[in-house]
């Protein structure tokens, strides 16, 4: 299959373009800026910019299928999430249409229904519902979170000695490693009109996955908790000074006190093992 891969040279978007070339597939690589992921043959990059729909005119001509991983994930004075996770994937959408793409297939995040005030999650759920109405055929997946993710988030924490965590309860979740992640997208891609709530095998605690890492650092456990209001004073500041990083703190108070649970499992890779190896000196 011919298959346009949005987002190609992101964390997740590597893997699965890994995972499309091994299959056979030809690729249409884009992205604002191309890296040296390893691939050198089986596709054709086109530099693209979502929010600027010339840029996307005739990248999906001929194609079979499209997969896009696009998404803003950090923190942004002059773009928000609505532009590019809203508004950037649906210029893409209607270039897809213009082309006549048989299947469509979508990166969003768990719950993504059910959270209107994060934005991070809610302008992915405002793309769904596009998707859905389009008349395309699509796959929709829901991650619940990535390994790589989790451990940029508690590393530093760790080596300061102290993890806080947020609320008086305890919060799961089954994160997915991308390289299983994108062996089931691309497994998936020819499904017809379905949505994957997609997680990894184990299912921890935030507090078990702290103890798991100041363990592997090799550091006597340091573990508190906070109230969520914390993170609303935070995300109010950063409105006021229009970094754009209000999004990132209303992101992350939202994944650490909602349990973040696939009922879909994908891959036998161990998160318990991956946080052994990332503390190795």
């Amino acid at each position: 299959m011919k298959v346009v891969l949005a987002g190609a040279y992101g964390n997740l978007g590597a893997d699965v373009f890994r995972e499309l070339v091994k299959n056979g597939h030809e690729v249409i690589a884009l992205d604002i800026a191309q890296r040296d992921i390893g691939i050198e043959s089986g596709f054709d990059f086109k530099k693209i910019d979502v929010t600027d729909p010339k840029t996307l005119e005739g990248v999906c001509d001929g194609a079979d299928a499209v997969i896009t991983t696009v998404g803003l994930t950090k923190g942004s004075a002059t773009v928000s999430n609505y532009d590019i996770d809203y508004q950037g994937n649906l210029n893409l959408l209607n270039e897809a249409k213009k082309a006549g793409i048989k299947n469509f297939v979508y990166i969003s995040v768990v719950k993504a229904d059910t959270a209107p005030d994060v934005p991070m999650v809610h302008s992915k759920y405002l793309f769904e519902q596009e998707l859905k109405k389009s008349g395309i055929t699509y796959v929709i997946h829901r991650p619940t979170g990535y390994f790589y993710d989790i451990i940029k988030v508690f590393k530093p924490m760790i080596e300061k000695g102290k993890v806080t965590l947020l609320g008086k309860e305890p919060v799961y979740a089954n994160i997915v490693s991308t390289e299983d992640f994108a062996r089931f997208i691309v497994e998936h891609m020819n499904d017809e009109n379905v949505t994957y709530s997609v997680g990894g095998k184990e299912k921890y605690s935030y507090e078990e996955i702290a103890k798991m890492c100041f363990e592997a650092s090799g550091k006597e456990p340091m573990i508190k908790r906070a109230s969520p209001v914390i993170f609303d004073i935070l995300a109010w500041v950063n409105k006021c000074k229009k970094n754009g990083k209000d999004a990132i703190i209303k992101f992350s108070k939202w994944t650490l006190t909602h349990d973040m649970v696939g009922d879909t499992i994908a891959g036998d890779m161990s998160f318990a093992e991956y946080i052994k190896k990332s503390f190795e000196k």
